[in-house]
């Protein structure tokens, strides 16, 4: 199976992308990972994106999907999830294309579909353990003790990138962005819709089915 896993921040794709692979056996190819290996591995393509990173510039859509393409091109038969890509339709055609070449399509488009409010408030509620990395939740999930790891490391916090400010900010880069990127696939092969506000359970559950229908 070949899938793509789109959602706004927030949405809950990171949980649901990984029961999908380990349930399914399928390699997971996230945007963010290839462009570090890249980077690290200092290959041409990672030499020139970490060129447009270091000026401050957008890495460029075909320098995105040219690394992705390399990657897909050494998934294993059974499959992989795309997580993070594509983030245009722009990138979503060109991943057409170069998978046309490569004699390959998407299977599946799965989409979480979620209110932002509730985004905001599940993003803005986490509070992380410095030390060890634990993560918490204001009201979904308390930690024992109000303001402290369970773990005895001491005072949670409210990483950064947690705010609101942020987080609307990347609602809003979402909707302008990506969001069309699910049109352009309802235009093509079809997507199918995840109601991402209920239990994570309900949703894999809901997720599966579909999969397992496509085996």
């Amino acid at each position: 199976m070949r899938i793509v896993l789109l959602g706004a921040p927030g949405a809950g794709k990171g949980t649901q992308c990984m029961r999908i692979v380990d349930k399914y056996n399928l390699l997971h190819l996230s945007s963010g990972d290839i462009l570090r290996q890249e980077r690290a591995n200092n290959t041409e393509l990672g030499k020139k994106a970490q060129s447009y990173m270091d000026s401050g510039a957008l890495v460029p859509d075909e320098l995105i999907v040219k690394m992705m393409a390399g990657a897909i091109s050494n998934a294993p038969e059974g499959g992989f999830v795309l997580d993070g890509f594509p983030r245009t339709v722009n990138q979503a055609s060109a991943l057409d294309k170069a998978l046309e070449a490569a004699g390959q399509k998407i299977d599946v488009v799965l989409n979480l579909v979620i209110d932002d409010q509730i985004v905001v408030d599940r993003i803005t509620g986490r509070r992380s353990c410095p030390v060890c990395g634990g993560v918490y939740h204001v009201v979904n999930m308390k930690p024992k003790e109000d303001g402290l790891c369970d773990k005895g490391c001491g005072q949670l916090i409210q990483r950064p990138d947690d705010t609101e400010e942020v987080v609307e900010n990347r609602l809003a880069n979402y909707h302008s962005q990506t969001e069309p990127v699910v049109g352009y696939y309802k235009d093509s092969i079809g997507v199918c819709d995840f109601d991402a506000a209920g239990a994570v359970d309900d949703i894999s559950g809901l997720v599966f089915k579909k999969l397992d229908s496509l085996s």
